[in-house]
């Protein structure tokens, strides 16, 4: 079955594409497999020359990488040419930076010598999803590629041309054909791919399931992973909080990609003594937005990448309200053409319906009222997740409080929790394990080999 590209906001077919055959996923591998040696043993500023002309690949041509991402998955322009311009940033940030981040390191012991030298594995399977189609791929490739490892990616069915995008960038700086291919497979495929001996190690960004699937498919044979997963981030808001800047944000941050974010705000934990201010605040801020056709660089939130997202929203959104959720705003799909659904605010949300208790993958908030920073502390841990979380407060013990007990991957105090290639990136819980970016990221995928001469 041909994959298919096909626009978010009207529901036609952009393009198709052959899947891969057998045949072409053992070319793939194959190339791969044999480049490794020879790109391993590339001096670092060889490396760093093809991640600059990569970074200069996206910047020079980010409006077109935008449109594209635009079309086939529903995100706003202007956030998608910032995206392209962001995967740039990491490829300077690596290619500056990743030979000082893996250089040898002496230790002193009883040898004559001894140190510690990060190596690289070889090929790593990347499975990647449609919601940053390229930063998600770039923030992988970028780090491994600089590392001395060669990456296979197994991008989501939705975005094959962001995929095929992708390696032709990396062609086009200068990367041997074997450093970096795409291949064009459904999921059902991706077990087979991670059991060939050839694949050392997977990373892969998608929801708890699919994490589960790929840690069980890579734990059977051996094999490192790093899974950054699901998330329902908690923001939280106490007495001592700029309201204004707090409320201002907290829409951008349930909103950015039109709520398809793993790491935007969705649970707002909120002291009663600002609660009411807030919701005032934040409900005319979602109200405010633009929603509409996200090739319109005035529009603030576009369609759900596909329609089967926006009937997930839609079902738990139903469900939380039939437990006795309050719809202060939207609540509903919008008519006509496209995957729209309406920018919403949730109250009074009772216990384990899936306004709280689920990640709701959409431009849906969900309010809640605490009455203290220790019931605060215990909602916002409350989930299953832990990827980020962000806190607003102005009093000095609150903020040492929150930075210590949220139960995070990231704690973000008085802003809005986002990826930085200068900051190690993941989760606990069901979030994940491992680390994305910063040194930590380059060196999730290497041999961290101990040398000791007698």
């Amino acid at each position: 079955m041909p994959i298919a590209s096909v626009n978010p906001v009207n529901g036609h077919t952009v393009k198709t594409y052959e899947p891969h055959t057998e045949a072409d996923v053992e070319h793939r591998l194959a190339v791969c497999a044999a480049e490794f040696p020879r790109w391993r043993s590339r001096p670092f500023a060889e490396r760093a020359g093809i991640l600059l002309a990569a970074a200069s690949a996206l910047e020079s041509r980010k409006v077109e990488w935008g449109r594209l991402m635009t079309v086939e998955m529903g995100k706003p322009i202007n956030a998608a040419i910032a995206e392209a311009e962001k995967c740039a940033w990491a490829c300077r940030y690596y290619a500056e930076n990743g030979e000082r981040f893996l250089a040898d390191e002496a230790v002193t012991t009883d040898a004559s010598a001894s140190f510690v030298r990060y190596e690289p594995l070889g090929p790593v399977l990347a499975v990647m999803p449609w919601n940053f189609p390229f930063w998600q791929v770039f923030r992988f490739a970028a780090p491994a590629l600089m590392a001395g490892n060669v990456g296979l990616l197994k991008h989501a069915s939705n975005v094959p041309g962001c995929a095929l995008a992708i390696e032709e960038i990396f062609r086009t700086a200068g990367a041997p054909e074997g450093a970096f291919r795409t291949l064009l497979v459904g999921s059902d495929r991706v077990g087979q791919i991670i059991a060939d001996p050839r694949i050392v190690a997977v990373t892969l960004t998608g929801s708890d399931a699919a994490g589960a699937s790929v840690g069980r498919a890579a734990g059977e044979r051996i094999k490192k992973t790093v899974l950054e997963l699901g998330g329902s981030d908690p923001f939280v808001v106490l007495p001592s909080a700029d309201l204004e800047a707090a409320a201002k944000t907290a829409v951008k941050a349930r909103t950015i990609n039109n709520g398809q974010s793993c790491i935007a705000a969705k649970r707002f934990i909120v002291h009663a003594d600002v609660y009411d201010a807030f919701e005032k605040r934040f409900v005319e801020g979602m109200k405010a937005l633009k929603v509409g056709d996200p090739s319109d660089a005035s529009v603030d939130v576009g369609p759900l990448a596909t329609p089967s997202i926006r009937d997930d929203v839609e079902g738990q959104v139903q469900r939380s309200v039939a437990a006795g959720a309050k719809v202060k705003l939207g609540g509903k799909r919008l008519d006509g053409p496209g995957n729209f659904y309406a920018p919403t605010v949730l109250t009074d949300i009772p216990p384990g319906s899936p306004a709280d208790a689920e990640e709701i993958f959409g431009p849906v908030a969900s309010l809640f009222r605490v009455a203290s920073i220790d019931e605060a502390i215990a909602a916002a841990n409350r989930s299953q997740y832990g990827l980020g979380a962000s806190a607003w407060t102005r009093d000095a013990g609150e903020r040492e409080r929150l930075e210590r007990e949220l139960a995070a991957g990231s704690v973000f105090i008085n802003g809005m929790v986002k990826s930085d290639p200068r900051l190690p990136f993941g989760g606990v819980k069901k979030s994940g394990h491992g680390r994305e970016l910063s040194w930590h990221g380059i060196r999730e995928f290497v041999n961290i080999k101990t040398v000791w001469v007698g």
